[in-house]
């Protein structure tokens, strides 16, 4: 007789998977419909219409669910089949709208394999048992899995699929370096940080050269811009707007990423229009009130004349190919023999592996202040366990924190490189002074200008003359230069002068020469020969 009475009633029949992986998903849903169907006939059913959804049921708002309530509603149905309550509702919302279609008798019939319901007191009880322990499984489920990846941040690891530039390795359990897309994620910074490149440009050369996204998909614009953005690359985690110091290894230093950073909010800044890209625009001043030269073209040759935006002024113009060949003259001031510039190397070379075994305090320091950082840190968690500190306080304090960490750590392994970097522009300074001869000669004007750039400042023109000071380096090269045309000494030993080997009876360090002040603009790594 109940089989009667259910056959008469009409009966949805709901088959719900919440994942959003197809292969599983299909599977899911066809293994619910085949067991639903031989439990309709089994028991006698008469399901009028099935409604199939790929939908989390952990929140409101499953259109299809909604759809099916809504037939109910209107007395299209008497019923619901499902596999189990936990596939009709996870949530409190969706469970109390079938608890109360229950209550108003527009369900009253739900079948589930897995599950008796009757629409009794105690039946409606038990069923609203069976939803709330769905709702404390999804919650306890998130729950679990929120603790699981505050405790991956607090131990630097990803939480989440690799970004773009890493994998993720099983194995390890964290991110590891993709040897192949990382080098074009680093040159993509490197590009960017010139100031040269537009995101566009950088765009089709990187892409062009093999740089894809996830399942082979074109990077866009927008995606090479959060790249750029992306602190993960210099290995900092950014989660929630709060940093954790990641373990795994970098592709980039920060130093790279600040630099980028600079670019890109200086490129944010409106532009004027470019001007005609004259050689010297903005190079030279006038030696009479100070105003800039500029730079304009009669008869087909460039003049250099002042703009006389201050005062009367009564210079009066100059051709460009004249400047250009008394730059040539100041160039050749400069220049060293091979036998000074060979016996100056040597003797940095030497000073540099002596300094090398005595400048070590400065790392260990660096070691300890790290040590420090790492206690603060520490403190700083119990204050906001214990309660002592509100979570925008601690992420805060934590931020700052975190980054001296990192500029401590990144200042660490680069000791070595930068003790030694001060004789290397020493070096580069004299291998430049060397060249400056060969300089002189080039008919290439850009070339002229950078180099008279690297030797000297404060570029003046007065009486169709140019005036410039030679920098602190190239001063001592213009010296010994002299020197060397007056006594035709061209075997000088460059390091026996008192000006270039000052101060060594005193201290060993001060057998570096005083003038050369390797952390000053005098020695501009950036701007070495190597460039041209």
């Amino acid at each position: 007789m109940d089989n009667i009475n259910l056959q008469t009633k009409k009966i949805f029949l709901y088959a719900r998977k919440s994942t959003d992986e197809p292969e599983r998903q299909v599977l899911s849903i066809e293994a619910q419909m085949f067991e639903l169907r031989e439990f309709a006939k089994k028991e006698n059913l008469n399901i009028v219409r099935e409604f199939v959804e790929s939908k989390t049921a952990k929140e409101p708002g499953r259109e299809i669910f909604n759809e099916m309530v809504a037939s109910i509603e209107k007395n299209e149905a008497e019923g619901i089949l499902a596999w189990h309550p936990d596939r009709l509702a996870r949530n409190s919302i969706d469970g109390g709208r079938i608890i109360y279609l229950v209550d108003t008798g527009k369900i009253t019939t739900l079948k589930f394999p897995t599950f008796w319901f009757d629409p009794t007191p105690q039946g409606k009880f038990m069923l609203s048992i069976a939803f709330g322990q769905s709702k404390y499984y999804v919650d306890n489920l998130s729950e679990n899995i929120r603790r699981g990846i505050r405790q991956k941040l607090r131990n630097g690891i990803w939480p989440a699929w690799a970004p773009l530039g890493y994998v993720n390795d099983k194995n390890a359990r964290c991110i590891a370096v993709d040897k192949e897309k990382a080098k074009y994620i680093k040159r993509a910074f490197e590009m960017y940080a010139t100031g040269e490149y537009p995101l566009a440009q950088i765009r089709k050369i990187i892409n062009s050269i093999g740089l894809v996204g996830k399942k082979g998909k074109m990077l866009s614009v927008s995606n090479y811009q959060y790249m750029l953005k992306n602190k993960i690359y210099y290995g900092m985690i950014e989660y929630n707007g709060e940093l954790y110091d990641g373990k795994h290894e970098p592709i980039i230093t920060k130093k790279l990423f600040d630099s980028v950073q600079e670019v890109m909010a200086n490129k944010s800044k409106p532009k004027s229009p470019k001007l005609k890209p004259y050689i010297f625009r903005g190079f030279f001043r006038c030696g009479e009130c100070g105003c800039f030269i500029t730079t304009e073209t009669q008869k087909g040759h460039n003049y250099l004349r002042c703009t006389k935006r201050k005062n009367p002024c009564s210079q009066r113009y100059a051709r460009e190919d004249a400047i250009t060949s008394q730059i040539k003259e100041e160039i050749k001031k400069v220049s060293l023999s091979s036998a000074w510039a060979n016996a100056s190397i040597n003797f940095f070379e030497n000073e540099k592996i002596k300094i090398a075994q005595t400048e070590s305090s400065f790392a260990q320091k660096a070691r300890n202040e790290l040590v420090e950082i790492e206690t603060k840190l520490d403190r700083l968690l119990d204050l906001q366990l214990d309660g002592n500190l509100s979570q925008a306080e601690y992420t805060a304090k934590k931020h700052k924190l975190i980054l001296a960490k990192k500029d401590l750590e990144e200042k660490i392994t680069a000791f070595g490189r930068k003790s030694n970097n001060r004789f290397e522009l020493a070096i580069a300074f004299l291998k430049d002074a060397n060249q400056a001869e060969k300089y002189a000669q080039q008919e290439n004007p850009e070339r002229i200008r950078d180099f008279l750039k690297k030797i000297g400042s404060n570029f003046r023109i007065a009486d169709r003359t140019l005036v410039l000071d030679f920098k602190n380096a190239f001063k001592i090269a213009e010296k010994y230069h002299a020197e060397a045309l007056c006594a035709e000494a061209v075997s000088y030993d460059f390091t026996k002068s008192e000006n270039w080997r000052r101060g060594r009876d005193s201290n060993p360090r001060d057998e570096l020469p005083r003038l050369l002040d390797f952390e000053s603009s005098a020695f501009d790594h950036s701007s070495h020969l190597s460039k041209f």
